[in-house]
């Protein structure tokens, strides 16, 4: 029970010295739009998302700006791995990386086989494929403007 109460008073202290950093931040510049915050935070979740490929020697990494383009999210990643194994290996990693990081749970879909697996974690979405599966159905081209990839 003291071990609870522990890490709720830890948390409580997170949130106080939260809003305290948000109320020192908010009395010295105007208040950022939702527009701004969401902006921010999809681009930082973006940042996770190429380092935790990039640390788990992903291949041919490819950041698509999806914004003003359709309303499904603000970016695309797509990347490979070298094998099912490996792509199922990213897959998960990256999945807990974003959770532990950034609080935010993502859909997966296709971890069991490992040939193409699709995480949406609301602003990026990444595609994580074997390298025959990617050219096969070629995302870029649907995405990337012309002369691009």
């Amino acid at each position: 029970m003291s071990q609870r109460r522990g890490t709720a008073a830890r948390i409580t202290e997170g949130m106080t010295l939260t809003l305290n950093q948000t109320a020192a931040v908010s009395a010295q510049d105007p208040e950022p739009s939702p527009a701004d915050m969401g902006k921010s935070q999809s681009d930082a979740l973006l940042a996770l998302v190429l380092k935790s490929l990039d640390d788990d020697k992903a291949e041919d990494i490819v950041q698509i700006d999806l914004r003003g383009k359709t309303s499904m999210g603000d970016y695309m990643v797509i990347a490979s791995g070298r094998s099912s194994r490996q792509v199922s290996a990213l897959s998960e990693k990256l999945v807990d990386r974003v959770k532990q990081q950034m609080g935010r749970i993502s859909k997966v879909e296709g971890k069991e086989t490992g040939d193409w697996v699709l995480i949406d974690t609301g602003d990026v979405i990444i595609h994580v494929f074997r390298p025959e599966v990617r050219e096969f159905y070629q995302l870029e081209k649907m995405w990337l403007p012309q002369g691009q990839s």
